[in-house]
């Protein structure tokens, strides 16, 4: 039985919240409450539906156990209720759905992390083309990107590439991608025609707020230093770069893609920040991580996640066993999102039966 009392209190919120937005409200209020009421439409609907369709259950039913009603009626009412009955099941499930607490970090920004890991140049390669499907995955949900600090490979790609995402749901959309990523294909450099085998390492980071993590002053040393690579004369003349360490866990941060040293030291701050709390939560998720063995991967950066195999045309995700045999859609970041659906609604479901359990 779904909680009554639960979907009472949401009624009565949806009505609140709408009572709210008729008064004049200031602008940050209306904003807020303006996408409390997008949130809650959907649900509100879908329990208005749950209850009209139990209504007419009901009213059937009473037709079907009146033994004076005709028997073609009742017959006729008979088939009406078996067919609500599954469209009241389907409501149900997508109300309970519903009623699973989110992830506090789902609307966030994401802080994007790519390493080459084995493979040389052609893992920096590889590093690069998946910067790129993510970006466009982006800019098709309408989100916007912004590097943060590269280290370039020497053929091309990078090393290390550190990128912010911007966008209303960004992080529960792309949170499932963090792990071990595996390239096989036939390098450019590759005479003989045989397949090399790399990897690259991403890391999704929420954006990390003042309220999650306070840095403090005296447990920080920032130094400034020229900038490197790519840029011409200015890089060469301007102490731009900044590097920020944070003394207790001795993480450290650089970032020199702007020509200020200011916008390079606030972006320093907003990703030690973030480094911080995700190291933070990794702690939390190790803790508990018998009981998450079951779920969408286990969080572990070092799990392999998904292979891209292009000789063969396709990519695998090994964590739930979808293989999809376009490689060219995923990398332009189309395709990509079959994969980003699949894993929310797994990690929907195992939700949602450790709820029922």
């Amino acid at each position: 039985m779904l909680p009554q009392t639960k979907l009472d209190g949401l009624i009565a919120r949806h009505a609140a919240v709408e009572a709210e937005l008729a008064e004049k409200l200031a602008p940050d209020d209306f904003v807020r409450l303006s996408r409390e009421l997008a949130e809650l439409a959907p649900i509100i609907d879908t329990i208005k539906r749950y209850r009209s369709a139990s209504a007419e259950i009901a009213d059937l039913q009473s037709i079907i156990d009146d033994a004076a009603a005709d028997a073609e009626m009742r017959a006729i009412a008979a088939s009406e209720k078996a067919e609500l009955e599954d469209k009241q099941i389907t409501l149900e499930h997508a109300i309970r759905l519903a009623l699973v607490p989110k992830d506090a970090m789902d609307e966030r920004n994401v802080i994007l992390e790519i390493r080459a890991g084995t493979g040389g140049d052609e893992a920096a390669l590889f590093a690069g083309d998946l910067l790129r499907m993510y970006e466009r995955y982006a800019a098709k949900q309408g989100w916007k990107t912004e590097i943060i600090s590269a280290s370039e490979g020497v053929v091309g790609g990078y090393k290390e590439i550190v990128a912010e995402i911007r966008g209303r749901g960004a992080f529960a959309r792309l949170k499932f991608e963090s792990g071990v990523h595996r390239v096989q294909r036939v390098p450019d450099t590759e005479t003989s025609g045989r397949i090399h085998t790399s990897t690259a390492t991403v890391a999704v980071l929420p954006e990390a707020q003042d309220v999650d993590i306070a840095l403090d002053e005296s447990d920080l040393r920032i130094d400034t230093m020229r900038a490197g690579g790519a840029g011409g004369q200015h890089v060469n003349k301007t102490e731009s770069a900044v590097r920020v360490t944070h003394i207790p866990s001795g993480i450290a941060v650089v970032v020199q893609e702007e020509r200020s040293q200011h916008r390079n030291r606030a972006k320093a701050l907003a990703l030690l920040r973030a480094k911080l709390f995700d190291a933070e939560q990794q702690k939390r998720a190790a803790e508990r991580a018998a009981d998450r063995r079951g779920q969408v991967g286990t969080g572990d950066r070092s799990e392999r996640i998904r292979t891209y195999n292009f000789p063969q045309g396709r990519v695998s995700d090994h964590r739930i066993n979808l293989t999809l045999y376009k490689l060219p859609a995923v990398m332009e970041g189309e395709a990509l999102s079959e994969f980003v659906e699949a894993l929310v609604t797994e990690h929907n479901a195992e939700l949602l039966a450790a709820q029922e359990r």
